[in-house]
């Protein structure tokens, strides 16, 4: 029998409401139960009048679990992540829990309705750092192991990609950085236009270009995203002006 329930799964974006899409308000107005990571619960607004089910960080399957369960019975359920929830969020752990569970998830109506990402928000903040060939990168070695992240950077460096870097420090996890900074300025030399997005969209948003060389690990934390230029990348220096970053659409 076909569950008259259903699955939502919510990109929240990066910040404020006016970067939400209406569909995913649509959705959180439609949801009898939301599920995400503490932080993305606190982010909805009071108007929302389903119920919370806030969970931490590492949780991402029971979580998943629990919210394919109650629309199993027939709920309307919505799992949020920040930004987009296909990119390293909840949309692959509620998969991955469809693959691996009960028959019956498998028939479920669920969709995945995008957000914004957190690295399109920074690139827009910053100019146009990723308006050529870019790769998409998280420094967190918690799901994978370093070699495998190692092995890619020196990928991105071989094909001179820009880089977004998603998780790319913690208080626990420095050597990781450090590693990383170490390969990519190896490759790509200590001149390479490097930009520290923190907490955009956020009340305590900054945006810091560097370079390779130049960049301080110390001023990188879990808050932050980390963008890498490639050999075409450029800095426009603006009077009076913030600068701007692009990579230009050319390859000389």
């Amino acid at each position: 029998m076909t569950s008259t329930g259903h699955l939502r799964i919510l990109g929240l974006g990066p910040g404020p409401l006016a970067w939400r899409t209406p569909e995913v308000e649509t959705a959180l107005a439609e949801a009898e139960h939301v599920f995400g990571y503490t932080p993305y619960i606190a982010r909805l607004p009071a108007t929302i009048s389903a119920q919370r089910h806030a969970s931490d960080n590492g949780d991402e399957l029971l979580r998943a679990r629990a919210a394919l369960q109650l629309a199993a019975s027939g709920a309307r359920v919505a799992v949020v992540s920040g930004g987009d929830a296909g990119i390293f969020g909840m949309a692959s752990a509620v998969f991955e829990a469809i693959d691996q569970g009960e028959a019956a998830w498998r028939d479920l109506d669920v969709l995945v309705l995008p957000g914004l990402s957190v690295m399109l928000a920074a690139a827009a903040r910053l100019g146009a750092p990723l308006g050529h060939d870019f790769c998409v990168l998280s420094l967190s070695d918690r799901l994978k192991p370093w070699s495998i992240i190692e092995r890619r950077l020196q990928a991105a460096n071989h094909g001179d990609l820009a880089l977004a870097l998603y998780n790319p420090a913690s208080q626990s996890r420095r050597q990781q950085l450090e590693q990383a900074l170490a390969c990519l300025r190896q490759g790509r030399g200590d001149e390479t236009v490097a930009m520290i997005a923190r907490d955009i969209g956020g009340a305590d948003e900054r945006v810091a270009i560097t370079s390779l060389g130049a960049l301080n690990p110390a001023d990188i934390d879990m808050r932050c995203l980390l963008l890498v230029g490639s050999s075409t990348t450029r800095l426009i220096t603006r009077p009076g002006r913030a600068p701007l970053v692009y990579t230009p659409r050319h390859y000389p």
